[in-house]
């Protein structure tokens, strides 16, 4: 099996259009060329008889008259002249016998016999009607030299007019088959090479949003199976990190979480005095301990839900969802924290039916509202206002908090990361939300963006776009 590399392939593929179009190029030529020496050709028989059957008829009429002046005069000298024009007028018509059958016919052995017979009766001083009817005869030769070739002429210009165009058909028939072939050719090769920079293509995308479960394969020319062996290869090295990664992560949460459990239940002991009354400033160290042990189980939940929601991220799942139905399930799951606020949820929506990964878009859609939840103030309203736009579903979440600090916008989608506004309430966040909304906003294709507030309505907005279908 021949194995051809990217550059070979490509050289090869060239090279095979540049000989079909050569091909083509020789063809033409060589018709050209065909054509050129017919029309040459033709143009040389129609001018030797044009010129030989005038040159006959000049003759002719010189033979009448030296012969009228030999029979008047009985000059030697004439009857030379005459002898030497019959001579001259014979090499003519060998001349014309070189020429094609149909264009001359049997004229020209028949002008050659009348020229003898009237030089012999010439010769022989035979009466002066019957050198008349000679020289008729001559005449009429003549004439029907100079109409037959006439006629010849035509027809051969017909015939050239007509190979002409049989030439110029075959020029076409040949310069289209060579351009079909070439093309055919250059349309191979671009699907031959196109398909495996196409799998490369994929492969690098399923590398980039961490899906490791498909084998890379890639065929084609033998150095872009070598990328795609090599790619498969990164593929193995990355998904084995990623398992030690989420490994890992696992038991540092469960190594923490054992000594924390601990912690807390020792604390526990302490706050309920079991061990004996606690004087002030042990209950204030006692309830500090309380609050970091507290934060810190907070954190590692928050790790754990930040690295099960990337886990999530690499698998998709769309099905056809209403979009006001989706936003009211959202609302749903977040009432008693409205109600405890007393906030209003506006939402705009319409009735629409897209489809998209509905979990993942819950998940995000709930973040944004957890927030706009804790940051609102007491009997505030929250917009949740969603329009479709082509292929695409745009969720807007907007609330009259105290919004986000310009020094925040930058970094307020990092993991950990809380901005400098507090919210009117104590939140128990760890700052993780947004950076889940990122991660999952980034599977799906869609974007989360924080715009500016308006003057006239401060508070935080966001917006969310991802790709749908009808």
């Amino acid at each position: 099996m021949i194995r051809l590399s990217f550059r070979q392939s490509m050289l090869a593929g060239f090279l095979l259009i540049a000989l079909l179009l050569s091909w083509a190029a020789v063809r033409s030529w060589l018709v050209l060329e065909q054509f050129v020496d017919n029309s040459r050709q033709s143009s040389e028989q129609a001018l030797q008889l044009s010129a030989s059957t005038q040159e006959l008829a000049e003759r002719t009429v010189d033979l009448e008259r030296g012969a009228r002046q030999f029979m008047v005069l009985k000059d030697l000298a004439l009857l030379d002249r005459v002898d030497e024009n019959v001579a001259h007028a014979l090499t003519v018509v060998k001349r014309l016998e070189l020429l094609p059958a149909e264009a001359v016919g049997e004229l020209p052995d028949d002008w050659r016999r009348t020229v003898e017979r009237f030089s012999q009766t010439l010769h022989q001083s035979a009466p002066e009607a019957e050198l008349l009817a000679s020289v008729g005869r001559l005449a009429e030769v003549n004439g029907e030299l100079s109409r037959g070739g006439q006629r010849w002429i035509d027809q051969q210009k017909a015939s050239t007019l007509a190979a002409l165009e049989e030439s110029r058909q075959q020029l076409t028939r040949l310069v289209a088959a060579a351009v079909s072939g070439a093309f055919l050719v250059a349309l191979a090769m671009s699907w031959w090479l196109s398909r495996p920079i196409g799998s490369i293509e994929r492969a690098i995308e399923h590398l980039g949003e961490s899906r490791f479960d498909e084998p890379v394969t890639v065929g084609g020319p033998v150095d872009l199976r070598q990328v795609g062996r090599r790619l498969d290869w990164l593929r193995r090295r990355l998904e084995a990190l990623e398992s030690d990664r989420e490994r890992t992560l696992r038991h540092v949460s469960h190594e923490l979480k054992t000594p924390l459990t601990a912690l807390r239940e020792g604390i526990a002991l302490l706050q309920e005095q079991v061990l004996g009354p606690l004087g002030g400033a042990q209950q204030e160290v006692v309830d500090i301990l309380q609050h970091n042990v507290m934060a810190l189980q907070g954190d590692i939940e928050s790790l754990l839900r930040l690295n099960a929601a990337s886990f999530e991220a690499r698998r998709l799942s769309h099905r056809p969802h209403a979009l006001r139905k989706l936003l009211a399930e959202v609302v749903r799951g977040r009432e008693l924290q409205i109600q405890a606020r007393q906030l209003t949820v506006a939402c705009d929506a319409p009735a629409i039916t897209r489809t998209l990964d509905g979990e993942k878009l819950l998940v995000v859609v709930d973040n944004l509202l957890s927030n706009a939840i804790d940051f609102s103030p007491e009997g505030g309203v929250i917009r949740l206002q969603a329009k479709a736009t082509g292929k695409h579903l745009q969720i807007a979440c907007i609330d009259q908090g105290p919004g986000i600090a310009a020094e925040d916008a930058e970094r307020i989608f990092e993991p950990f990361v809380q901005g400098g506004r507090t919210a009117p309430t104590p939140r128990q966040g760890s700052g993780v939300g947004l950076s889940i909304v990122r991660e999952l906003m980034t599977a799906m294709g869609g974007q989360v963006l924080l715009l500016p507030a308006d003057g006239n309505a401060p508070g935080a907005h966001f917006q969310i776009e991802v790709p749908c279908e009808q």
